[in-house]
């Protein structure tokens, strides 16, 4: 068999989940070799949205995902979105054909290699027709056992030579168990012990831990919190306190800072989640936990930092107590449970409504439309000025559904996570929050939701301008960042969606009726929302 076919083949024997691409001359035969080895592929309308359905795929799914790219521009169209995978640790294997070596004036000559290590990606490539086999399998292994996001070159020269190098693939399991040494375990165990207010705060290396982590905060009295990526981890536990850092409702904001033992789980507690430090009060001691050891201590000091699984040193600082025959109430007691149950969501914090002369208070909608929208749901947030609504308002049932592509902070990867995450999870409804700004960047992808009938909700919180900028820079020349308003609603129709304008919260009759039809087209929430004079979070971040 050729080289393409070889890959392709090898890759789908490996356990490739889904391929998304855009198919070029390059890439061409080695897509259709994933095909017809039984792999999905979605072709999407740019190399932008793919590598983001891909990230989200993968990030969903728990899948290795692969990224199909013609050579060149192919790989440099699709690279803000594998920057992103690859500052996540997104499982994932960007196939992408690369120029002869000998073709050195070809017009899609680049450095593929320099340039996926210089995102923080991982470069190999197909190095001879006798090795593909193995270099296809290296590639994967990387992926799946690392956590890591691989540019794999296929050299179009490569592609057509014939190989019989094809063999038997290997199981290729996830990243191996670390369990934390004793000493360490020991001296959080007595932190803990020692601790009356002590706060869990979950990241994206917890996800899928929240069993351990709730029984050791059951033995501890620990209220329970998760950055922003692990939203939903501890969403039906009545000790939880929601997302860390800026998208933090006041409560949460309260309950944190008194803390006096904080304990970072897979989480990096970086600016975003502490709110620069603040939401750590100055009594309390700080512990983190993760697999990886430059992790520790990387955004501020540490009391102490533990090496290991989540899961695993959880499982074995309980034992240790539970053998000393510790249990506290820590945090917890009846008086802080009914606070919790009646103040803690943004969602039942008063707000001033803001809506009226035909715009609609961004709070007012996220919160009705989290009252309208089915709890089973995938919520993706794309990046603005609006995000923090649909991230705190939108509730989700646990941490398989919210889809957080915010390693890199770019606006425009909304729309292809939302479609990467509904295919990852067909059992749930997609939901897309998007402002104005990245919806159009992102807007061809609106054929490809169109394409596969995906009963997408996508929420355009739209003030006809890049928000962020205009409530950053004040009273500065904004002219460069205001735009005439656009009629999302018909350009979605265009599409083939079902596109609404929403002005007040009487106008969401239309969602209610959408909701309860065949939802055979995604539906597209032209939302004309009021000038909050900049969100909470907004002034959070930047300190005004």
């Amino acid at each position: 068999m050729k080289v393409a076919e070889l890959v392709g083949r090898t890759l789908a024997d490996l356990g490739a989940g889904m391929a998304f691409g855009v198919v070029g001359s390059g890439n061409f035969e080695v897509t259709n070799a994933l095909r017809a080895a039984g792999v999905r592929f979605v072709a999407a309308r740019h190399e932008g949205g793919a590598a983001s359905m891909a990230d989200a795929f993968s990030r969903m799914s728990g899948q290795v995902s692969v990224l199909s790219l013609h050579q060149g521009c192919g790989l440099t169209n699709a690279i803000t979105g594998i920057t992103e995978a690859a500052k996540s640790r997104t499982p994932m294997v960007v196939v992408t054909a690369d120029a002869a070596a000998a073709a050195v004036l070809s017009n899609f000559k680049i450095d593929q290699d320099a340039l996926g290590v210089a995102v923080g990606a991982v470069a190999d490539r197909v190095h001879s027709a006798d090795s593909a086999f193995t270099d296809t399998i290296r590639a994967f292994r990387t992926a799946r056992e690392q956590s890591r996001t691989v540019v794999f070159s296929l050299p179009i020269d490569l592609q057509a030579q014939e190989t019989t190098a094809y063999g038997e693939v290997p199981e290729v399991s996830g990243p191996a168990p670390i369990r934390p040494e004793s000493a360490a375990t020991d001296e959080l165990a007595e932190l803990l012990a020692e601790a009356r207010r002590p706060v869990f705060i979950a990241g994206r290396g917890a996800r899928g831990q929240a069993t351990p982590l709730r029984a050791l905060a059951d033995v501890t009295g620990a209220l329970l919190a998760t950055s922003a990526v692990a939203n939903g981890l501890f969403h039906d536990d009545p000790w939880s306190l929601g997302i860390s850092g800026g998208f933090s409702s006041p409560l949460t904001a309260e309950l944190i800072t008194g803390a006096d033992l904080v304990v970072g789980w897979g989480c990096a507690l970086n600016m975003w989640t502490t709110r620069h430090g603040r939401l750590l009060g100055p009594q309390a001691r700080l512990v983190q936990v993760d697999r990886e050891q430059a992790a520790l201590g990387a955004h501020r000091p540490v009391h102490l930092g533990v090496v290991g699984d989540v899961a695993a040193t959880a499982v074995d600082v309980l034992e240790l107590l539970e053998a000393r025959g510790h249990k506290a109430d820590g945090y917890r007691g009846p008086e802080l449970a009914a606070r919790l149950a009646a103040e803690v969501r943004w969602n039942d914090v008063a707000h001033l409504d803001r809506s009226g002369e035909g715009r609609i208070d961004a709070r007012t909608l996220s919160a009705r439309l989290d009252e309208l929208l089915p709890a089973r749901r995938i919520v993706s947030i794309d990046s603005g000025n609006f995000m923090g609504y649909p991230s705190a308002y939108l509730s989700v049932p646990d941490e398989n559904g919210f889809c957080f592509t915010q390693a890199y902070q770019c606006v425009g990867l909304g729309l292809g996570t939302a479609i990467g995450a509904a295919l990852a999870r067909p059992d749930r409804l997609p939901v897309l929050g998007a402002g104005d700004g990245g919806f159009h960047m992102a807007i061809s992808e609106l054929e490809t939701a169109v394409r596969l009938r995906l009963p997408l909700v996508v929420i355009v919180y739209n003030d006809a301008a890049y928000g962020a900028e205009v409530h950053h820079f004040g009273d500065a020349d904004l002219d460069a960042v205001r735009f005439p308003d656009t009629d999302i609603a018909a350009i979605a129709r265009g599409f083939g969606c079902t596109g609404v304008t929403v002005r007040a919260a009487e106008d969401l009759a239309d969602v209610t009726e959408w909701l309860a039809g065949p939802r055979e087209t995604p539906l597209v929430i032209d939302a004309k929302v009021a000038d909050d004079g900049g969100s909470w979070w907004l002034a959070e971040a930047f300190g005004h």
